[in-house]
């Protein structure tokens, strides 16, 4: 049994584009078959697996379960990245990072995932229709927590509901859809949160509500889902846990609970640095190195939803102006922008984050998100020939292992 904190499951999810004119391409089976001679939801490969998502053009890679420690992980799951671009070569076609695609249309380019499981990716694609950029334009790196028992559920819940709003801060890059400025650093998250709205009680508010125990978990969150989709799900294939779609969903099937609201970065080593920063921080709230437990549960959802809106808004450059809610993250100042926030819990955390990942998040402490690199890289023409020079060159950041930086270095 894996207590608090003793292991960590990761998944990284990319865009299958054309190599060349960057535009999508629906063969996430045909490379998969390229590996395994067959078209499989799931192959592993050594520690990391292979597996399909909703529609055909995104591919995830993640831990084949869960990992003592992210050291060394960014290894693996580059490796992989690799190996996927040289079978997806031979269709001229290539991984690209980052949460969303800048000019992808869903309307003409959504093509659900035809095998394994497609009943129950027909079944959301009725219900919802799923040509939308909630459903089929959205990559995102997941982080797996574990959990031992209702207490230390409980904990992990309170600590991560604290944490969630100001994610988007961190790793927004999602600044472009439909080929223009959004406005918004994390319009990836803003489409997901809108993509169930039909049944509102599938994402509430995006910020789970304060549940700290299975019971309450069943009976507020998971219960009102299942009555809510019963109707539009006759043959019951959508009623398990899954079916959540908030910003952390319990997975009381394996233990675990999900952290769904980053965006994927522009290699596994900017996911990865990230991650263990997340990690560090859950860390010390579940200690209590910030606040008591009795303290952290006293969060309602609507503060966190507002600090979570300018997050999505203004990514690292949102000013958090509750005293309270800084003092809850040990931030005795207010106000000051989740860039600062960061940076206080890098400085605090230090000791406990590897040297390697430090160097990754310095990028951000000094340029700020992928969103605001990939603004400040456009300038002031976002012309779809501006938009196809910064996107080769974060394909390439992916290839290479490289970090994004506005100025090319």
């Amino acid at each position: 049994m894996l207590h608090l904190f003793d292991a960590v499951g990761v998944e990284l999810e990319y865009m299958i584009v054309d190599r060349d004119a960057l535009s999508v391409r629906p063969i996430a089976d045909r490379i998969i078959h390229h590996l395994a001679g067959s078209y499989e939801s799931e192959v592993k490969h050594g520690p990391l697996a292979w597996s399909n998502e909703l529609v055909l053009h995104v591919m995830e890679l993640k831990t084949n379960g869960p990992v003592a420690a992210l050291r060394g992980l960014d290894d693996l799951f580059q490796r992989d990245i690799r190996l996927i671009n040289d079978l997806a070569s031979r269709e001229n076609a290539a991984l690209l990072p980052t949460g969303a695609h800048p000019w992808m249309n869903p309307d003409a380019d959504t093509r659900l995932w035809p095998h394994a499981y497609s009943p129950i990716y027909a079944a959301f694609n009725r219900i919802f229709n799923c040509r939308g950029h909630g459903w089929s334009n959205l990559q995102a790196a997941h982080l797996n927590l574990p959990f031992a028992d209702d207490d230390e559920f409980g904990r992990l819940h309170a600590a991560i509901r604290i944490l969630l709003p100001i994610l988007p801060g961190l790793a927004a890059s999602t600044p472009i859809l439909d080929g223009r400025p959004t406005g918004l650093a994390d319009a990836r998250l803003e489409a997901y949160r809108h993509n169930a709205d039909r049944l509102p009680s599938l994402a509430g508010q995006v910020i789970p509500e304060a549940v700290f125990s299975r019971d309450e978990y069943e009976a507020k969150i998971l219960q009102p889902m299942y009555r809510d989709i019963a109707p539009h799900d006759p043959d019951r294939i959508l009623q398990y846990e899954w079916l959540n779609a908030r910003g952390a969903i319990a997975r009381f099937d394996r233990n675990t609970i999900e952290i769904r609201v980053l965006d994927v970065q522009e290699c596994p080593r900017a996911d990865l640095a990230m991650a263990a920063l997340v990690v560090a921080v859950l860390g010390a709230l579940c200690d209590e190195r910030f606040g008591s437990y009795v303290d952290q549960k006293s969060w309602r959802v609507t503060p966190l939803v507002a600090v979570l809106d300018a997050a999505i808004r203004h990514g690292d450059q949102a000013v958090i102006t509750d005293p309270q809610y800084l003092r809850a993250l040990g931030r005795k100042r207010a106000p000051c922008t989740i860039r600062e926030l960061w940076q206080h819990f890098i400085q605090t955390l230090s000791p406990e984050i590897d040297p390697a990942q430090s160097a990754a998040l310095h990028v951000y402490l000094s340029h700020g998100c992928l969103s605001r690199r990939i603004v400040a890289a456009l300038g002031d023409s976002c012309t779809p020939a501006r938009l196809h020079h910064v996107y080769r060159e974060l394909r390439d950041c992916l290839h290479e292992a490289r970090v994004f930086l506005p100025d090319g270095r």
